[in-house]
């Protein structure tokens, strides 16, 4: 199927697909690049510390110079995790490395910014309003490296852990460049419920993560279990028509973390996670 650059042309939708270089975890940033490159990837969801480590021995100009002649975008990073409960120097270290990747998103038009809940074993009502007063401050930073937020929720966690948490936090921060992500596999293996699509919006959804499971009972699936959408038990048939109904046209990520993958030629990888892309979009 014929795609511009940031594959906006592929799709009546107009959802635009990306691969996370979680796929292909265990290669380096300009390999992912060259290999998602040849298999036809328009955009990429990048992994941070990858870049970053590409950065150490990589000058700035010479990377967007790989990404223009390799013709992909960067469309969005992930994740920043810390920023939400976190006090004392703690909360100080973790807002200075947040700044810094926003510096690093800005220099590289990265548009989005995956932010995911702290860890905590157990939650007080004021940890509630200390973490929406956090996002509300992240977001205003973010804002001025032009900068939109998406906001994890993760299935097992203790806090942020079901779709309806995450996008009452989205709103109760009240900052117009915060969203959610929406990762299908943490929205089906943890606590969220099937009324809980009926909360998303074009405006509060910022990014969109697809997997599938197959063969694993969800109280037990971890992220290595995730395999192509299409492949396993999640009905993502639902997701898409919430998707469609709102008008979303954002990016459709393909995340994996599964080791068997890491062992297969990463453009074959993306290759097959395109074609499943596809099937997926156009639906």
């Amino acid at each position: 199927m014929p795609r511009t650059r940031d594959g906006t042309a592929a799709y009546d939708n107009h959802m635009k697909p990306c691969i996370s270089q979680a796929v292909s975890m265990p290669r380096t940033f300009a390999e992912d690049i060259d290999a998602y490159a040849s298999a036809g990837c328009p955009a990429v969801e990048v992994w941070l510390t990858k870049l970053e480590t590409h950065l150490e021995t990589h000058s700035a100009a010479s990377t967007r110079q790989l990404l223009a002649d390799k013709q992909i975008v960067l469309a969005a990073a992930s994740y920043q995790g810390g920023l939400l409960l976190s006090q004392g120097e703690q909360r100080q270290a973790h807002f200075d490395h947040f700044r810094r990747r926003l510096d690093v998103c800005q220099e590289f038009g990265i548009g989005t910014l995956l932010v995911v809940a702290d860890f905590a074993a157990k939650i007080q009502h004021t940890d509630l309003a200390r973490s929406v007063l956090s996002l509300k401050q992240a977001a205003q930073w973010a804002a001025g490296y032009d900068v939109r937020l998406a906001l994890e929720f993760r299935g097992s966690s203790t806090f942020c852990s079901c779709l309806e948490t995450a996008v009452a936090l989205v709103e109760q921060c009240g900052e117009s460049n915060v969203g959610v992500n929406l990762d299908v596999f943490h929205y089906y293996t943890g606590p969220s419920k099937f009324d809980d699509l009926a909360l998303l919006t074009r405006d509060n959804l910022a990014f969109v993560q697809v997997s599938d499971l197959a063969g694993t009972p969800r109280e037990l699936a971890g992220d290595a279990d995730r395999v192509l959408p299409g492949e396993g038990d999640f009905r993502l048939g639902p997701i898409l028509d919430r998707l469609h109904t709102i008008g979303y046209d954002g990016w459709v990520s393909l995340e994996l973390m599964n080791p068997t993958f890491w062992q297969t030629p990463a453009a074959q990888v993306v290759e097959l996670g395109l074609r499943s892309l596809d099937r997926l979009l156009q639906r």
